[in-house]
């Protein structure tokens, strides 16, 4: 029986897997040594968001959780971390800021300026879309399963 590829041939294949292999340890080396941009939040921003939990202002999910928060079940670091993301309360009061955000992302798909939705907190639409408008809006609302 014949092998079906001549020497030459199959050591030319390990030659080109042992290089990409080699090329693969490089890219993962220099991969490893890239910081993120975001360290996440820092002790101001929990401070902050600790203040606006207990303001008057705060939906009953987030002043519920702020409760919870205050009786050691769990601190804003946990929340902010995402090792709390399984609590049901937890849950329910990220939920609260759904449709601002669906909101901001509309209105940033539509073109508006950034720091203008940032600064109102309410966006507010550019202009009405026609039938024959042929650009893409992305997705119309946040899905777990489109994250």
């Amino acid at each position: 029986m014949t092998f079906p590829y001549d020497q030459a041939r199959l050591q030319a294949l390990f030659s080109e897997v042992d290089s990409r292999i080699d090329d693969l340890g490089k890219v993962a080396t220099a991969a490893s040594q890239v910081q993120r941009r975001s360290r996440g939040l820092s002790e101001q921003d929990l401070a902050e968001i600790e203040r606006f939990a207990k303001s008057p202002g705060a939906p009953k999910e987030l002043k519920d959780l702020q409760r919870r928060v205050e009786a050691g079940e769990m601190s804003w670091a946990d929340v902010a971390a995402g090792r709390a993301l399984d609590d049901e309360g937890v849950q329910k009061a990220l939920a609260v800021g759904v449709p601002d955000l669906q909101r901001a992302y509309r209105a940033i798909e539509e073109g508006q300026d950034i720091d203008d939705i940032i600064a109102s907190g309410t966006p507010t639409p550019q202009r009405p879309r026609r039938d024959d408008d042929d650009e893409d809006d992305g997705p119309s609302q946040f899905r777990e399963d489109a994250w």
